[in-house]
Formats: structure tokens, sequence, C-alpha cells
């Protein structure tokens, strides 16, 4: 698969590539993985919707990239170096800007309380502006590692506590329990999950499970120093993690540390862990 519809690429400020990243990028689930047990439904957006929404605000990113102080202004409120506060702020700055023609943020960050008890957290409140529906959106950018056969319970974050399936579970479970909020009535209930996954160098991508979604790029990962090292790849900075800069942040990579490798020339993006320890016996 090489045709991918990547329009924040043609963006010269990072932070207004990252910002067309976040609305033009592609959710990295085609939809919820059948082996997800289900207690409160959700739904992921198509690809056409994300398509249709760059569209509808292609020209506000070109002015942004032209001028893109307001939106830099906004984002440096964000005091966390978090990419998923980060990202959260970024999709903040579009669903309130006056700019956007579909929604109508109602508002953000919204504490679920009853009595004294605080029962969770909505990320967006949202009126679609075409159906006139009240919206949910919870969004999360994640980074998951592929092992074994690839199946749900098989994809971890770096942190290993943090995986797919315990994601969605939370999802399923408690952030989409709620029905009202604000005295509005919820209509409908969208995860939006972008990011990337990462499978191992040696997987082969027809053995991908159907759920994954082939219209995001697919990176590699592992614990080999990529063989193309001494030509193509250099280390991304954190930031860069939400899509890289417009030209290389640093020089080809020699020296390997934990983090996300990336290859211009062939758009290949490799997460290389450091191999863990073997363990020695103990003297005697």
């Amino acid at each position: 698969m090489t045709d991918y519809f990547e329009p924040w690429q043609h963006y010269k400020h990072p932070i207004v590539r990252q910002l067309a990243f976040c609305i033009a990028s592609p959710n990295i689930l085609l939809h919820v993985p059948n082996a997800l047990e289900i207690k409160n439904h959700f739904e992921l957006h198509n690809d056409a919707f994300w398509q249709q929404q760059f569209n509808l605000y292609k020209h506000r990113l070109d002015a942004l990239d032209q001028n893109p102080t307001e939106l830099i202004e906004f984002v440096q409120k964000l005091k966390s170096t978090r990419l998923g506060l980060r990202f959260e702020y970024l999709f903040w700055f579009w669903l309130q800007d006056q700019e956007n023609q579909q929604f109508e943020l109602i508002q953000h960050s919204i504490q679920i309380i009853e009595a004294k008890n605080t029962l969770g957290e909505i990320d967006f409140l949202v009126r679609n502006r075409t159906t006139q529906h009240i919206e949910h959106w919870e969004v999360a950018l994640k980074y998951y590692l592929g092992e074994a056969d690839l199946s749900l319970k098989y994809w971890y974050g770096l942190n290993r506590s943090d995986t797919l399936h315990r994601k969605l579970n939370h999802f399923s479970e408690k952030q989409f329990q709620f029905t009202h909020a604000l005295d509005f009535n919820i209509d409908q209930k969208f995860a939006v999950m972008k990011g990337q996954l990462y499978t191992p160098m040696y997987k082969q991508s027809d053995q991908l499970p159907d759920w994954i979604n082939p219209q995001r790029r697919i990176g590699q990962w592992g614990h080999q120093i990529h063989n193309e090292i001494h030509t193509n790849f250099y280390r991304l900075q954190r930031h860069e993690w939400i899509c890289p800069d417009q030209n290389a942040t640093s020089d080809n990579a020699w020296w390997w540390c934990n983090g996300l490798y990336h290859d211009k020339s062939s758009q290949i993006f490799y997460m290389y862990r450091q191999p863990p320890l073997i363990a020695l016996p103990l003297e005697q």
C-alpha cells in the first residue's frame, strides 16, 4: 500500500502539519475488533469523514501555514509535554474554531459528577451542524507494538501496562457510559484513535488483523538496528511522533537508543527498542 492520503506533508510549519495530521489522518482502527466485549456502544469515523473534514478546513490550514501565531499561542497554554495532551489541544483548537463548518463545540473536558463522586470525564461534547446530533468524542493518540500473532491482546504501548485491548475496554466500560451531559441527551459516541501501529520486522503485512486500517501507514519495530541505518534513518524528536517536520531534524543515525526513527525516502517508521538484558545466574 503506497497511495496514502497524507495532506499534512504539504505544510511547512511543524505545528500546522500536526494540526493537519490530527484532522486528516484516518483512525488506526478500521472498525471495533470483534474480540472486544462491548458494554457501551461507540463508533469510529470512517476515512471519508476525515478527508471531508480536511477539505472543509483546508483554507484555514493554508492561512495558518502562512501565519501560525494564533495556533501557536493556543497550544502554548498547554504546560505539559505529553503528546496525548498536545493532540487533544490541537483537536480543541479545531473544534472551537469559528472556521470549523461542521461542528459546534459545546464544551471540552466535562467532569461528570454524581453526588460528590466523579464518575468520569468527557473529552468533547459537540453538535453536528448537519444532523443536529449531540456527539460525545473521546480522542486518543496511541502507539502500539504488535507481538505474537498480532491478535487484539498482543498490542502493547511503550509502557506495557498500556495495551490496545485495555484502552478499548476503557472506552466501552467507562468513558462511553454516559447518555447525557450538560442537560443534553447524547445521540452518538465516537472514539477518535490516531497515532501508529507497529509490527515486528519479521511479520508480513498480509498477516494483519482485519480491524487494522490499511489506509494508515503501519510502522515496524524491533531490537535490531535497521539494515538501512547508514543511509536513511534519523531519530525523530518527540513532537514529530505526531508527524515528522518537513525537513530532517537530526543527522542520519549512527548511535541508536530507544525511540522512533524515520526514513524520508521510503517513508518507513521504525520504533527501536533496546533488547532486554539476559538474566545471568548468580554465583554460588
